[in-house]
């Protein structure tokens, strides 16, 4: 290449670099993501503790790549290139068989691990789980506890060759074997059906139908009737549902999933607490349908409280249900033996379980999350509360 070639090409890198910066700067900011399903980057405080600590640059720089002109196809054209460059995964996701898309989970330190250089301290799996056991002290009904393992475990045979991912298995197994509280064998009950479509293929949560085998897991340990598939029929209610792996990963060229519903949203009176306050809610949300995060259809999404009344089965157990999202598509199968089903999320909701078991005559306390959410979930230790 000639010398002025090579000073054009540098001229027009320059201006193209420099037009972006300028063009960024000058749109308006977005504070919500859709594509990607989380909040943006906000502007960086400039502080001499910011400044100092080295704060302010690190967000300095997440708000420039949050907010750059096209992000949406810059994101999706590293995804691409990660792939035609022959990796495995982006952004923490696993392009796996099938067309799916599998969340990897770290495996998580059994021993609380210290602050340092900035990092915040870490609270171990036992120390999560003496959260449980303190529930279990605290309360004068029966505690259960269960552990939904990922698709990262039971779609092993899904996951790109040599794939690091935690034993969930045996870290179940453990914690199960070390904990007060009975237990809940979602395990086997999702892994008897590996075949079938028991997680969504471009999101982390279980389907429907995972979240059937999940109720009758927890109908196995407390000793109900089982619930039985052949007695509901299946209806989809949208094919364009793409997920929070699909958020994350990049990825935007495999089709969409499809979310299918069981149970009739009838005989069931639904009260939500998205505000604190009472309002009356549903089973299924259909606006929700419209919106990206589609899955937000089972009850409406994330709440502090819900409680659902269930006249299906009126002499039916209350149960205190201490949740992540994954409870909120298995509710609907609950209301066939509960009479009324408590979703307590820890993440909002800073009342005492002690006492909102009290107040409400609950007869059973199940304490129930997904392997990724318990072993990293910073509210726990509101269980002893």
């Amino acid at each position: 290449m000639s010398k002025k070639f090579n000073i054009f090409l540098t001229i027009l890198f320059c201006a193209f670099i420099g037009g972006m910066g300028v063009i960024s700067l000058l749109l308006p900011d977005k504070e919500f993501s859709e594509l990607e399903n989380r909040y943006l980057q906000k502007p960086p405080k400039l502080s001499l503790e910011t400044l100092s600590s080295g704060k302010f640059m690190e967000d300095a720089e997440d708000y420039v790549s949050d907010h750059i002109l096209g992000r949406d196809f810059w994101v999706a054209a590293k995804a691409w290139s990660e792939r035609l460059s022959g990796k495995k995964e982006n952004e923490g996701v696993y392009f796996g068989a099938k067309d799916t898309l599998i969340n990897r989970v770290d495996s998580p330190a059994w021993e609380d691990t210290p602050a340092q250089q900035g990092v915040p301290a870490k609270q171990g799996l036992l120390t999560r789980l003496g959260f449980v056991d303190a529930l279990v002290g605290n309360v004068d009904v029966s505690v259960y506890f269960g552990l939904i393992p990922s698709a990262a475990e039971i779609w092993r045979g899904r996951l790109p060759a040599g794939a690091p991912t935690a034993d969930e298995k045996a870290i179940i197994d453990q914690l199960y074997f070390s904990t007060g509280a009975a237990t809940i064998d979602l395990y086997d009950a999702l892994n008897a059906h590996r075949d079938e479509d028991v997680y969504y293929r471009t999101d982390h949560h279980w389907t429907s139908l995972g979240a059937f085998y999940g109720a009758n897991a927890i109908c196995d340990s407390l000793g109900l009737e089982p619930l039985d598939l052949s007695n509901y029929q299946k209806t989809t209610v949208t094919d364009q549902f793409y997920g929070t792996s699909f958020s994350t990963s990049g990825v935007r060229w495999l089709p969409p999933d499809h979310i299918d519903t069981y149970v009739p949203d009838e005989g069931v009176t639904v009260t939500s607490y998205f505000n604190g306050s009472p309002v009356e809610g549903s089973l299924y949300v259909d606006s929700k349908l419209e919106v990206k995060d589609k899955y937000a259809y089972f009850l409406g999404g994330n709440q502090p409280l819900c409680v659902i009344e269930s006249e299906k089965t009126p002499d039916g157990p209350k149960v205190l249900l201490i949740r992540d999202s994954y409870s909120d598509s298995l509710a609907p199968f609950l209301t066939e033996r509960f009479s009324e089903i408590h979703l307590f999320d820890l993440r909002y909701n800073l009342t005492s379980i002690q006492s909102y078991v009290e107040e409400h005559d609950i007869d059973t306390v199940i304490v129930l999350y997904s392997f990724a959410n318990f072993t990293t979930d910073d509210n726990l230790f509101l269980l002893g509360r």
